[in-house]
């Protein structure tokens, strides 16, 4: 089974997609924690990710699409996995291809991610305020057609992310068994 999980940051996509990974036994990749892990690396492409990040913005269709689709034809991913934080574009949706199953969008309120994220201990440079605003703003230009287009392919999955969390992945597990 390959899913793809989308919402706005703070919408609980790592926590859902770990405890999704336990349920299905398919392995569970952040596009986020791979390009933070690259932006560590002092390397110019290490560097250019660290500054792309730390400002909010989105790496490039091009890059996601050569990073992402490189780490999934891995050996681990061969028996399906569940994708966070790509496709972020329709562009990117559109060259990924028929690579998904379902697409599970946790619907959270601005307000609501704003009031989590601000809530959590974080160290990361890519946290700031601004940074976090901006990916917000993001989202709703780039990512919100791309929750359209899988709508359009009956691959999506809406869920109220604002209830707790066994309540949320409730609604998944439901969906995804009925639609299976």
């Amino acid at each position: 089974m390959k899913i793809v999980l989308i919402g706005i940051q703070g919408a609980g996509k790592s926590t859902q997609g770990a405890m999704l990974s336990e349920k299905y036994e398919i392995p569970y990749l952040s596009s986020g924690h791979i390009f933070r892990q690259m932006a560590t690396e002092k390397t110019e492409l290490g560097r250019w990710l660290k500054e792309t990040l730390n400002a909010g913005a989105l790496v490039p269709d091009d890059t996601t699409l050569e990073v992402v689709s490189e780490y999934i034809h891995k050996p681990e991913y061969v028996k399906g996995f569940i994708l966070d934080g790509f496709p972020r574009t329709v562009p990117q949706a559109e060259a990924f291809g028929n690579n998904v199953d379902f697409v599970v969008f946790l619907a959270v309120s601005d307000k609501a991610a704003l009031e989590r994220i601000s809530g959590r201990v974080s160290d990361r440079e890519d946290e700031t305020v601004t940074a976090i605003e901006k990916r917000i703003a993001l989202f709703h230009e780039k990512t919100k057609p791309v929750i359209e287009y899988y709508k359009a392919q009956g691959k999506l999955v809406q869920v109220n992310g604002e209830v707790s969390v066994d309540e949320v992945f409730q609604q998944i597990v439901d969906q995804l068994d009925t639609a299976n």
